[in-house]
């Protein structure tokens, strides 16, 4: 059951528990207590049996031994299990409902995949065990390298990044390992002024500085800025198409001649990807550098602090500089990891990358074949235009589309009329969607469009689904114009109220007074 936040349920004057044309269920619940305060001296949830060996001392050097057992809480089975799910049901997850996240495409994830990475042979393989030991599991990634190669259009992969900021961040140090090669010093990166903001910050930690590349009318690259910018000093453009904006950009083979004629790279942002697999491939666009996200467009499950993996793939004249070892496929047969590569940049992590989350892509690629990646694109790009061409009908004069016509797998909303002329923010509208049962869209990204709203409602969402998130949106603007404060202040069926984020993130609490 939904329940309102400890300050309605502890009687906050400031607060009406049963505020006018909400819907709010109250419900008597106990004040949050940490896993730390539940403890008590002395209870057990496993207690280890007697040693069956010989003890020794010793073997673990005393710089790496605490000096006192670790602190921490002592609790019954019971009480970890319930505290440990009572959290989990105060999470918004997408196997409860629509999580039409823009940009990051969260759609669901195939159970079938989950049951094939829990195979002991992948989930108890250690990670330094030997090639000659571990031949299934190279030879699973070598043919992921091989399908995300074809994908992307690009005959080079390697697995090693943990994320898409990872996978982004290896790309620009290619880029400079390239350039340094052939004996040239670029200091500049252009990015788009749509870009998803691991963009500026992956050319900031690489060592560079950011341009940003203006959009035209139409919500593509300015041709004409980019032009004026793509100067000798520049090492790369780093381009997501189709953009955060949700549109394809019709001008790519002019962009990619643009940057190559300067001697540039061009790198893909593949974080919308999901658009366009099976139907146009990055590296056919002319891009030498992809990243993947395989927790995104491959069905690894998203979020929750990972593990992520954000595979990329380069054209023939990068291949050199790719992270060591490097899985190969020996004469023989056999699969071994190769370090002889002089020109690598090195390791970018520890072993080969996150393997379970290879194992989940992979059988997502074979369950799903090359039509059906296809069909995925497709479908996720119908559903955009649909929920799209709902929402103009029902809201389209408070909530009109920002740029273009039409869109790709995802549209970006300009709530600016509507604050304008209903009172109510972006903001509060994504509050409020909370008390409808729906995670709100995106906010405020990209930054070029005022009051943004960034929808992707993905491939996984049904009709239905699409048309109830639609008409819990109208409802919201209908409610704003008979009494905006509703919105204001939502929202109200959830654990907790509206956050302080602000505050949380200049005055975090992250420990636990013992």
């Amino acid at each position: 059951m939904s329940t309102l936040s400890d300050n309605v349920l502890h009687g906050d004057p400031g607060i009406e528990a049963h505020p006018p044309h909400r819907e709010v269920h109250a419900a008597g619940v106990a004040a949050t207590q940490t896993i730390f305060e539940k403890g008590r001296a002395g209870r057990r949830a496993f207690t280890c049996p007697e040693l069956d060996v010989p003890a020794a001392e010793g073997l673990l050097p005393g710089a790496f031994r605490r000096a006192e057992p670790a602190r921490l809480p002592e609790v019954s089975e019971p009480e970890l299990v319930r505290h440990y799910v009572n959290l989990s049901k105060r999470n918004f997850d997408l196997d409860s409902g629509f999580y039409p996240l823009g940009s990051c495409t969260m759609k669901h994830n195939p159970r079938l995949h989950e049951r094939v990475a829990a195979l002991p042979g992948h989930a108890r393989l250690h990670p330094l065990q030997t090639p000659k030991r571990a031949q299934g599991a190279l030879e699973l990634m070598h043919r992921l390298e091989h399908a995300l190669g074809e994908i992307a259009g690009l005959p080079h992969v390697s697995l090693q990044p943990s994320a898409g900021s990872h996978g982004e961040l290896l790309g620009v140090l290619l880029t400079r390992a390239y350039h340094e090669d052939r004996g040239e010093t670029r200091t500049k990166v252009l990015a788009p002024d749509t870009s998803h903001g691991t963009n500026p910050a992956t050319v900031t930690m690489a060592g560079y500085e950011l341009v940003k590349v203006g959009t035209n009318p139409d919500g593509g690259v300015d041709l004409d800025d980019l032009r004026a910018k793509a100067a000798p000093d520049v090492a790369c453009l780093m381009l997501t198409n189709p953009n955060t904006l949700g549109i394809f950009d019709p001008n790519i083979e002019e962009i990619s001649r643009i940057v190559h004629d300067a001697g540039a790279t061009l790198y893909y942002d593949g974080a919308n990807l999901n658009a366009v697999m099976g139907h146009s491939r990055p590296g056919d666009m002319g891009f030498d550098i992809v990243h993947f996200n395989l927790h995104k467009s491959f069905t690894q499950p998203h979020g929750g602090g990972g593990p992520g993996a954000g595979p990329i793939a380069v054209s023939e004249r990068i291949a050199p500089y790719l992270p060591h070892p490097v899985v190969v496929r020996r004469e023989d047969g056999s699969f071994d990891l190769d370090q002889d590569r002089p020109k690598s940049i090195g390791r970018l992590r520890g072993f080969q990358g996150n393997y379970g989350v290879f194992v989940r892509s992979y059988a997502y690629i074979c369950s799903l074949g090359a039509e059906g990646l296809k069909d995925a694109s497709t479908t996720a790009v119908l559903n955009a235009n649909y929920l799209l061409a709902r929402l103009r009908s029902l809201v389209g004069e408070h909530l009109p589309l920002a740029f273009g016509e039409r869109c790709m797998h995802e549209f970006v909303l300009s709530g600016a009329p509507m604050k304008k002329d209903l009172g109510i923010r972006t903001l509060d509208l994504a509050k409020r969607l909370l008390d409808h049962g729906f995670h709100p869209p995106t906010v405020y990204f990209p930054l070029l469009v005022d009051e943004a709203l960034l929808i992707e409602p993905t491939e996984t969402e049904t009709k239905e689904t699409l048309d109830a998130f639609a008409e819990a949106i109208a409802a919201i603007v209908r409610e704003a114009a008979q009494d905006p404060s509703v919105a204001r202040d939502a929202p109200y069926t959830t654990p907790v109220r509206r956050l302080d984020e602000a505050a949380a993130a200049k005055r975090p609490v992250i420990r636990q007074p013992l």
